[in-house]
């Protein structure tokens, strides 16, 4: 598959008044044209920060100490911010972020907020930007989009506000979107639709999408490859099936049993113990060593390499090396993942 989108070998420093965080380190992450890649993984694992690379929306106290971040041939990381932000941005690669009202500027109605960008990238004249405006409303799923034109952010509900937010991205009809837990300010029954509007929109359009998100619901629900992040490094990358159906590395088998299960035998949720090293002072070793109950003394000494499960499926853990101990799922994660993979089959 040829990839839209690659990043390769990216790392982040951040400057700050208590020293230097080395916040990504060393991050390659590829989006196939068409297809789905989620990033997953706790709060503070480097998702975003990976992203507003590619966007050029890292803070001021970043230094980008190697790597490159390929737009088809397009190496974004050499290009002038101005020139990322008037070719790329908005019209080849769209970023949706998780809390539509901030988003949104409150003092704009709702028509103008979508005809800005257009006016912006593209010789568009009024009357053909609003018709466009509505017709990507009308996209979205708003009902009544005449009316909504000439809304406030605030007459309209979160879920409405989200659906602006994907009318605004997709406005200079770019080939990437990028998803920025799109869902979490949302309830439910909204978060699904939302889920659901992206897949039905990303298949007219033709859109390649990646989505950042703690939730391995979402991923299940629209990935077609995982990218497993933790302590500003992928740890595992897969296709979401071999991701859910094979996990190989501990940390994706604490994040897979923690998701809610009705059938579970267990009455407590199970949490990853300890939490996310301090990247002020980087880890010697295996980041999660600390964490893994699994770990053994390499893990306290070197860091693992990526080791080759299949083509597509890679996870930097010891425990795949030929010398490490045989260590088995957790027997609950085992049938929790049995029973997930059954009713899978029997949904299609």
């Amino acid at each position: 598959m040829e990839n839209i989108l690659s990043i390769k070998n990216l790392d982040i420093t951040f400057r700050t008044n208590a020293g230097n965080i080395h916040a990504i380190r060393g991050v390659d992450i590829y989006l196939p044209t068409g297809k789905t890649v989620a990033l997953v993984g706790e709060s503070g694992s480097g998702k975003s920060v990976t992203m507003k690379a590619v966007v050029g929306l890292l803070d001021s106290n970043a230094i980008i100490n190697s790597g490159n971040i390929f737009y088809k041939a397009i190496d974004l990381l050499t290009l002038p911010k101005k020139e990322l932000r008037q070719k790329i941005n908005g019209q080849q690669i769209a970023m949706v972020f998780q809390d539509p009202m901030t988003s949104l500027n409150p003092t704009m109605q709702i028509g103008d907020q979508i005809t800005e960008a257009m006016f912006l990238h593209k010789k568009i004249s009024k009357a053909d930007a609003q018709q466009k405006a509505l017709e990507l409303l009308n996209l979205v799923g708003i009902i009544d989009a005449e009316k909504r034109m000439k809304n406030y952010p605030h007459q309209l509900s979160g879920g409405m506000r989200q659906r602006v937010v994907i009318a605004i991205a997709l406005s200079c009809e770019p080939k990437i979107l990028i998803c920025d837990e799109p869902t979490t300010a949302l309830d439910v029954t909204v978060q699904a639709r939302i889920l659901d509007l992206i897949k039905d929109i990303q298949a007219q359009m033709g859109l390649s999408v990646i989505y950042i998100t703690h939730d391995l619901g979402v991923v299940a629900k629209v990935a077609d490859f995982v990218n497993v992040m933790y302590a500003g490094k992928i740890i595992e990358t897969g296709t979401v099936e071999e991701i859910f159906y094979d996990p190989r590395h501990p940390y994706t088998w604490g994040l897979l049993s923690a998701m809610p299960d009705l059938e579970t035998d267990d009455d407590r949720l199970y949490s990853i113990p300890g939490s996310p090293p301090n990247l002020l002072h980087e880890p010697k070793g295996d980041a999660f060593a600390a964490r893994n109950k699994f770990a053994m003394k390499i893990d306290m000494e070197a860091e693992p390499p990526m080791f080759k499960i299949s083509e597509t499926h890679y996870a930097a853990t010891w425990l795949l090396h030929p010398d490490a101990p045989k260590v088995e799922l957790p027997p609950e994660l085992k049938s929790r993942l049995q029973r997930a993979r059954k009713a899978a089959e029997n949904q299609l």
